[in-house]
């Protein structure tokens, strides 16, 4: 698999990124990924070190001629978003991804593919091996965590960069220059319950939600696609005068739309009728709501052997009500800029066994204030259900500006190379120049990278096309960088 893909073109992007690939690196487990890129910088006979909380730094003379430009760091992150399928095999500790070919496509089998950040990870890297590409003095900085709580950009001392200009690769559409970002929060909810014995009366039903399309919880916010966690909720709620809930578990990562949720609810066998008149008809509406963004949707209820114990009725009351009053999807649109999600939450993640509930939530903003409103809102709405709600992991928003000398460079060269404007934009998504600007407020950053489908979910894929684009576009930004 690997074998055809490193014959695609550009070959010195896509050999970079299946050797990145064959390493595993989840998100704070980067040991491995962060002794490849010391052990690639080392060999180039390049300045690597690693800083204190382990993003990776490697620095590269400029080439004849470029000496008085301005130094350009180029920067992308190692870690990346493991999601799978739950009937594909994979390992992601222990094993590499495997990709595959599908027309314009590179996919992987059953997984998320890594593209996020992993190409332009790929792409850093062919420019620091590279003896033929004309460019500044370069500052690669490869940070770590990027996904569960940015902390790598977060720990990134002042003073380590020398750069005047940071180019963020990590934009998923080939047409598009980032020029600002959405800031984020953490929620989480938390409650313990005391179990109660189920009658001899009562019957179990599993229900399973599946086929969702999940992806991005920024960048696929604004398309209203289906959250497994309210999907289920749902259903708990179409009868939920008679259920008590024994268990559930839906979603995983925070910054994934939920695709999957399964739970176990009990209730008097008498109200066995109603329950699956309930379940049927919610069931029925939900599925024509969603036939046309969702075709994939299944949602399953089946008999199982009956728990001996649950959550009591007004707990099980509680809990299905503050998940459904508690604000899911896009928020606020943007009056400034048409098409920007200003303000959105994820319902990201909800265990409920063994006497604890523990509801996870991600919620944006371009807006500081925006994003604590919105966040008081969810926090209230489990606080109303006796839940401890806290915060953390909170990261700032990148403020456009619209005065930035390589914006202007960036974009001109968009449109000197394809004929047409690019589409200069901020985006609802956490990238990490918000935070690198707290501790380099004059340093002059964009954000560009290849065309990225299905981001945070097993559909995730690049397209090959646009890879050498991209590519191409980043060789011309490096050979017209500015004079200091």
């Amino acid at each position: 698999m690997s074998l055809e893909v490193r014959n695609l073109a550009p070959k010195e992007v896509w050999n970079m990124f299946a050797d990145l690939n064959a390493v595993p690196r989840p998100s704070k487990k980067e040991e491995r990924v962060i002794q490849f890129m010391v052990n690639f910088g080392k060999e180039l006979n390049l300045e690597t070190f690693v800083d204190k909380v382990g993003n990776v730094i490697i620095k590269k003379p400029a080439t004849k001629g470029f000496e008085e430009r301005k130094t350009v760091v180029l920067q992308s992150h190692l870690d990346m978003v493991h999601q799978k399928n739950n009937d594909t095999k994979f390992n992601f500790d222990t094993q590499g991804i495997q990709m595959l070919i599908d027309g314009d496509w590179v996919t992987a089998n059953g997984t998320t593919l890594g593209a996020d950040n992993g190409l332009g990870v790929a792409a850093i890297m062919a420019v620091l091996t590279s003896t033929e590409i004309p460019h500044p003095n370069l500052e690669a900085l490869f940070t770590i965590d990027e996904e569960t709580g940015m902390t790598g950009a977060m720990g990134l001392e002042a003073g380590i960069l020398k750069g005047d200009i940071l180019l963020n690769l990590d934009t998923e559409e080939d047409d598009e220059i980032g020029m600002g970002c959405a800031g984020g929060v953490d929620i989480t909810a938390t409650k313990s319950y005391t179990e109660v014995g189920v009658p001899d009366n009562c019957i179990a039903y599993k229900l399973e939600i599946k086929g969702l399309n999940g992806g991005h919880s920024g960048m696929d916010i604004i398309k209203g696609l289906g959250n497994a966690n309210k999907i289920m909720n749902r259903l708990h709620h179409a009868a939920i005068n008679a259920i008590c809930v024994c268990e559930i578990d839906g979603g995983s990562l925070r910054n994934a739309i939920p695709r999957e949720s399964v739970s176990v609810v009990v209730f008097d066998k008498n109200d066995t009728n109603l329950v699956n008149k309930a379940f049927t008809s919610e069931i029925e509406s939900i599925k024509n709501e969603f036939k046309t963004i969702e075709p994939n949707l299944e949602i399953n209820f089946s008999t199982v052997d009956t728990p001996k114990t649950s959550l009591s009725k007004d707990t099980s009351k509680k809990l299905i009500q503050s998940i459904y009053a508690a604000h899911n999807g896009f928020y606020r649109m943007s009056p400034d800029i048409k098409g920007l999600v200003e303000t959105s939450n994820n319902i990201a993640k909800i265990l409920v066994k063994n006497g604890d509930i523990k509801i996870s939530c991600l919620t944006r903003s371009s807006l500081e204030s925006g994003k604590q409103d919105l966040a008081n809102s969810i926090k209230s709405a489990f606080e109303l259900a006796n839940f401890t709600v806290t915060f953390s992991g909170e990261y700032p928003g990148w403020q456009p500006n619209i005065n930035s000398e390589i914006l202007e460079i960036v974009s001109n060269l968009y449109e000197d190379l394809h004929g047409e404007k690019a589409h200069v934009a901020a985006c609802h998504a956490g990238l990490e120049c918000g935070i690198l600007g707290q501790n380099y407020p004059k340093i002059d950053m964009v954000s560009f990278g290849p065309t990225i489908r299905g981001a945070h979910s097993p559909d995730e894929r690049a397209s090959i096309s646009s890879t050498q684009k991209f590519w191409n576009f980043l060789k011309e930004i490096l050979k017209n960088t500015p004079k200091k």
